[in-house]
């Protein structure tokens, strides 16, 4: 899989309106703070944090084993949660959605499309001052 790193340009973020997306697990106490922490990355690439999403995954029925097993291969969410987080991305004329989670460039293009946004991880900021 190529570097989506590469493809993106340090100003992407820069005056953006951006949304915050991240899948956790029900057991993850520590949710918020890495929300924080992205929020913190997109700010310093110059980006305004307009809404954050979370998809809890349950620890029921199972629910912490599939952890690693997104929702949908397409969109990493459940497609109710996809819907919602589209919707409110729309509304709020978000630039840019951030996951916290890894994507790959096939979810990129998936959510891109659904949320009417540029999506991206927070793994392909780049690194100030590079």
């Amino acid at each position: 899989m190529r570097r989506y790193q590469a493809e993106l340009p340090t100003s992407v973020l820069a005056g953006a309106d951006v949304a915050l997306v991240g899948l956790f697990s029900a057991k993850d106490k520590e949710f918020l703070a890495k929300l924080d922490v992205l929020a913190d990355a997109v700010e310093s690439h110059g980006g305004r944090v307009v809404s954050r999403h979370v998809q809890r995954r349950g620890v029921s029925h199972g629910g912490a084993a599939r952890m690693a097993v997104s929702f949908s291969r397409r969109t990493l969410l459940s497609p109710g949660k996809a819907g919602e987080i589209a919707q409110a991305c729309r509304a709020a004329d978000v630039d840019v959605a951030v996951f916290v989670n890894p994507l790959t460039d096939h979810q990129r293009a998936v959510l891109g499309r659904l949320f009417g946004c540029i999506v991206i991880s927070g793994e392909d900021l780049p690194v100030p001052g590079r």
